[in-house]
């Protein structure tokens, strides 16, 4: 009886697993749909189309290092020297206040939503691998009211913003979403 429900379990257990590779299933991140033939890429400097002017100095070296720790590609600086071309531009950066200090009517919280545009292309062909005309992230970030004490947050916002754009544009190019 015992030989019987174990043979049992393990049909059934054969069947799942067949079940689950025959339908498409995949682990999340996993995947690397960028063409084999790719082995270099090269992250040049983003344009910036607005009046700030730190996330897009921070950018290229947060997407690299996501590359680098995440892909078997290799990073170049050159684009001459790549068989792809990761270009961006920020489009848009809006920042605004999002709670008020009740005292002085001060903000004391602000949200940055950033617009941008990425494209991997191969550099062979010219054809885009990866684009994404409209990215949007957000960021909040809170404002000292005191101006005794009053600290920047918004760099480290940034440097956050930064790292968040990284993780996405390396999954997504991986995953081509």
């Amino acid at each position: 009886m015992l030989r019987r429900k174990c043979a049992a379990v393990a049909l059934v257990g054969a069947a799942v697993a067949l079940g689950l590779a025959g339908c498409g299933y995949k682990v999340a991140g996993k995947a690397d749909l960028v063409p084999k033939n790719i082995r270099t890429i090269a992250i040049p400097p983003f344009a910036n189309v607005t009046t700030r002017y730190r996330l897009t100095d921070k950018l290229p070296a947060a997407i690299t290092r996501e590359f680098l720790a995440r892909t078997r590609y290799q990073i170049v600086t050159d684009p001459v020297n790549a068989d792809a071309v990761l270009t961006g531009s920020v489009v848009n950066v809006i920042a605004y206040p999002t709670t008020f200090d009740p005292v002085t009517g001060r903000a004391a919280a602000v949200q940055m939503h950033v617009v941008m545009q990425i494209t991997l292309r191969d550099r062979a062909t010219g054809k885009a691998i990866y684009q994404q005309p409209a990215l949007e992230f957000r960021q909040r970030y809170e404002i000292s009211t005191d101006p005794a004490a009053y600290f920047d947050e918004s760099t480290l916002a940034f440097e956050r913003l930064s790292q968040e754009v990284a993780r996405s544009v390396v999954t997504a190019v991986l995953e081509l979403f």
